[in-house]
C-alpha cells in the first residue's frame, strides 16, 4: 500500500463518505483548491481493485505553535520554535472502516512529516482530533494540549524513536 497525492481528475471524491460531514465536505470541495494554492497537501490511499475509489485520506500542512499550551519542559526546549507539522485532516471511508486503514494512514502521515522535519526543522506534530478521534491519536502517543480540548501533539524526537 502507498499513498499518492489527490488527483481530482482521477479520484472519485463524490463516492467518499466518512462519519464526519466536515471531513467529507473538505475532501469533496476544498482539498484540491487548497493544494492548488500550496496551502496543504492531501494524500489518498487508493483501492487496489479500483484506483478511482479512495479508501482514506490525510491532509498535511504547517501551523504555528502555541508554546504556552505545551508542557513547561517543552516550552523551554523549543522557546525559539514557531512552526510545527499539522495533520489537518485524516479520514477513512465507511466502506473500509475497522480494517486498520486509519492506523496505516496515520503512520504514513507521520513518516512524511518526520521526513519533512529532516529537511525543514520543526519540533512537534499537531493534530486537531475531530469528533470522537482523540482516543485514537492518544493510542499512538499523542498528548493533549493543556488548554485546547481535542488538539494533540507528539514530538519529532518521540516519532524518531517510535518509527525507527
Amino acid at each position: 500500500m502507498k499513498t499518492v497525492l489527490l488527483d481530482k481528475a482521477k479520484h472519485d471524491r463524490n463516492q467518499f463518505k466518512c462519519e464526519v460531514e466536515s471531513l467529507n465536505n473538505y475532501f469533496k470541495v476544498m482539498a484540491s483548491q487548497q493544494a492548488k494554492k500550496d496551502n496543504t497537501r492531501t494524500f489518498v490511499l487508493e483501492d487496489a481493485k479500483n484506483n478511482t475509489h479512495v479508501i482514506g485520506f490525510f491532509t498535511l500542512t504547517m501551523t504555528l505553535i502555541d508554546l504556552e499550551s505545551l508542557p513547561r519542559n517543552l516550552q523551554k526546549k523549543h522557546q525559539t520554535s514557531t512552526s510545527s507539522g499539522l495533520i489537518a485532516r485524516l479520514a477513512v471511508d465507511t466502506r473500509y472502516k475497522k480494517k486498520g486503514y486509519g492506523e496505516w494512514l496515520l503512520i504514513d502521515a507521520l513518516k512524511k512529516l518526520l521526513a519533512a522535519s529532516d529537511s525543514v526543522g520543526f519540533p512537534i506534530v499537531i493534530v486537531d482530533a475531530k469528533d470522537g478521534a482523540k482516543a485514537f491519536y492518544e493510542k499512538y502517543g499523542f498528548t493533549e494540549f493543556q488548554q485546547a480540548k481535542n488538539k494533540l501533539f507528539i514530538t519529532i524526537a518521540d516519532l524518531r524513536i517510535s518509527l525507527s
